[in-house]
């Protein structure tokens, strides 16, 4: 029953990997979002110099306006697409950070089962209904993890599915706004260009 110093430092050993392993997750979604922020940022950067630059390129003010009012107006898709992006990595590092607890407290449990089997090689006489009552208890209580477990996973896949469905939705919004937007902006550069021209 006595811990050894050799068991000790392979427990010590093991706690140190799992915060490694945690950091590791933690830092690795910290890079892909930078990445991802840099990969935005200058693709904001190149399309509005590219508006800037047909904007001073053009020579009727009717189309001027036109892309003036596209540089200006924000893209529900790709505000759609960042914000997908950005839920995939915190899923991933949560998924991966799941995993580690999972791995974390099954490894907990084998010890704890293990320093059970080894009290009551041990125990007096007598004992075993108590040994059977912390063996019995520890069963329910893996089994409501377990059950929690798989509810939490269940909710993470009606999560995914229902974030997928929200976002057909404001995608197909977006698109009928973005084209009466478009709309509005065209007839405003009409009415502007016969007051430009006079």
């Amino acid at each position: 029953m006595t811990t050894t110093p050799a068991q000790l430092l392979a427990s010590q050993k093991a706690s140190l990997d799992a915060m490694l392993a945690a950091q590791y997750t933690l830092f690795n979604g910290l890079e892909q979002l930078v990445d991802l922020n840099l990969k935005v940022a200058k693709a904001v950067l190149d399309d509005t110099s590219e508006k800037v630059q047909e904007f001073i390129t053009t020579e009727d003010p009717r189309e001027g306006l036109t892309v003036l009012a596209a540089t200006v107006q924000p893209s529900p898709e790709k505000f759609l697409a960042y914000s997908k992006q950005v839920y995939n990595i915190m899923s991933g590092v949560q998924s991966h950070l799941g995993k580690l607890t999972e791995t974390q407290i099954a490894e907990a449990q084998k010890q704890l089962t293990e320093m059970l089997e080894q009290v009551s090689k041990y125990a007096p006489a007598g004992s075993e209904n108590l040994v059977g009552l912390i063996k019995s208890s520890l069963s329910s209580l893996q089994a409501m993890y377990d059950s929690f477990a798989k509810a939490a996973r269940q909710v993470a896949v009606v999560t995914e599915s229902n974030i997928a469905a929200a976002t057909a939705a404001t995608l197909d919004a977006a698109e009928e706004s973005s084209k009466a937007g478009a709309a509005r902006a065209n007839r405003r550069a009409a009415a502007a260009a016969p007051a430009a021209s006079a």
